[in-house]
């Protein structure tokens, strides 16, 4: 006898083999595992004094992300004395979420951890 719902007013009980019933329940937890939309992250590095040309680059990457459903991590990177230069990544990962406007929607602002400024940006819903 296996409990089928034990919330139930009275709990519904079935008598049947046990091992058949835990097979079908993994098969069900697997087949709704893999209706579940996996998440992907793409990361895209800018360093704090990145080029005009480098910029757009990145940027026509990001867009392509975007456009794929993909979540985007933007990040600058700080090496060595250029942690000095804070603002200039800041402004850098604004003007990137500005540009990438109609594509998504930031997530997190720019924040800094460490050495490296995260801001991440979530795709529009189609």
């Amino acid at each position: 006898m296996v409990e089928i719902s034990p919330k139930a007013k009275p709990p519904v009980c079935k008598i049947i083999d046990y091992k058949k019933f835990l097979y079908e329940q993994k098969k069900r937890e697997k087949a709704q595992k893999s209706k579940a939309t996996k998440v992907v992250v793409k990361e895209i590095r800018f360093g704090p004094n990145t080029d005009e040309h480098d910029f757009e680059f990145k940027k026509k990457h990001a867009i392509k992300f975007l456009q794929e459903g993909a979540k985007l991590k933007a990040f600058v990177f700080f090496k060595g004395r250029s942690i000095i230069y804070k603002d200039q990544g800041h402004i850098l990962l604004l003007r990137l979420a500005t540009e990438l406007e109609e594509y998504g929607k930031v997530e997190q602002m720019p924040k800094l951890e460490g050495k490296r400024m995260i801001m991440f940006i979530a795709p529009k819903k189609k």
